[in-house]
């Protein structure tokens, strides 16, 4: 057996103790069902296993997805593991806090951008409510949208033959939104409305989940790595391994480089016929003042997984540095807990800084990302 095929088997079979750990499978369907037809081996003994192809294993981005399982298995056996070096393990970067002076000078920027009177937090609710897309809307809406940004990503990369997504609404998830990747060049992507959306954010979704990032970035290695090349083991997708960050980086970045001037004003257009009227230039500077909280719910993740900090206290600190609502700081909390996805928030804000510093606004290495399988270490060495 292949290190490739005994990597499939590996994912497969931990992902037998925990729903959600393989995120996609679109492989050989013969390893599938051999695996399920097993009966569920221990994940001590799975330890063992992923520790001796480690072994057996030549540095390379192969290597560096094995080692992310075998942290994983290791962690499912119980074995004492820090929550730092889980993540490590996992993801190939190292979970670290940023101070609070950071996120008080987004806070002074944010005092001078957001209009309106009242306490930072009422000016970024306020702002948030006078930008929310109706629920009963918000599918048809990005279903709208789409096609504007499927033109921009097929101008920057093909896309396969046949590639389609479909888009649904559901509730009482741990996530905002989630790409499933389906295989044959397929994805079902759903948006959780218990999560309130604004206009801006419901284009970003669309550029994060779908074109040019999760949907755009499976359906493209699909089609060059897996079927054309023959390189199965792009056939999965794992939550806890370092093809998640860069997963993550692609999907953060993305829309910066197909959403032109042009692009941007058709989309706003969309949102303006459901009443969500946009300020452009000032949608793109508080949101990318934001963007620079993403750290806080690293934070708040070790806060919860290594300090022993209490749910309300963590709730407590995403509330006051995220400009949170006590719903969505609980909605936080409950991810960084959740056993599948504690480790995996550092994979947003590593992901987008390693992708960010590595394009640096050129659209051949963004396109580069999309159809190679880079790793971790060497957007690392650019930095």
């Amino acid at each position: 057996m292949s290190y490739a095929e005994r990597y499939l088997e590996l994912g497969l079979r931990l992902g037998k103790h925990v729903e959600g750990l393989v995120d996609a499978y679109y492989g050989p369907a013969e390893l599938q069902q051999q695996v399920e037809a097993e009966e569920r081996i221990d994940t001590a003994t799975l330890a063992g296993d992923a520790d001796a192809l480690l072994g057996e294993l030549e540095d390379g981005w192969l290597r560096d997805q094995v080692r992310g399982c075998a942290t994983y298995a290791h962690v499912l056996a119980g074995d004492d593991i820090s929550y730092e070096d889980e993540v490590e393990g996992c993801y190939g970067v190292r979970p670290a806090k940023t101070p609070v002076s950071v996120y008080e000078e987004v806070h002074a920027e944010l005092d001078e951008l957001l209009p309106g009177e009242g306490s930072l937090y009422e000016r970024r609710q306020a702002w948030r409510d006078q930008h929310l897309v109706d629920g009963e809307v918000v599918v048809p809406v990005l279903d709208e949208v789409l096609p504007v940004l499927r033109e921009r990503t097929g101008a920057l990369v093909p896309l396969p033959d046949g590639e389609q997504v479909t888009v649904e609404p559901v509730t009482d998830e741990p996530w905002w939104a989630f790409n499933y990747y389906l295989g044959d060049l397929r994805s079902r992507v759903v948006l959780n409305l218990d999560t309130p959306t604004t206009g801006a954010e419901l284009v970003h979704l669309g550029t994060h989940e779908v074109y040019p990032r999760h949907h755009t970035e499976h359906a493209v290695k699909e089609q060059r790595l897996l079927r054309e090349r023959g390189e199965i083991e792009e056939g999965i997708q794992l939550v806890p391994t370092p093809q998640a960050v860069l997963s993550e980086g692609i999907a953060e970045t993305g829309g910066e480089i197909v959403l032109d001037s042009d692009a941007r004003a058709a989309v706003y257009a969309i949102l303006a016929r459901e009443g969500i009227h946009l300020d452009p230039e000032l949608t793109e500077r508080v949101t990318k003042t934001l963007e620079r909280l993403r750290t806080v719910g690293v934070d708040a993740a070790l806060m919860l997984n290594a300090d022993g900090t209490s749910h309300e206290e963590a709730q407590a600190y995403i509330e006051r540095w995220s400009l949170a609502t006590p719903e969505q700081a609980r909605q936080s909390v409950r991810f960084n807990t959740d056993p599948t996805w504690r480790a995996y928030g550092i994979t947003y804000s590593a992901g987008r800084d390693l992708c960010r510093s590595f394009v640096g606004g050129d659209p051949a290495r963004f396109r580069r990302l999309l159809t190679e399988p880079d790793r971790v270490g060497d957007l690392l060495a650019t930095l």
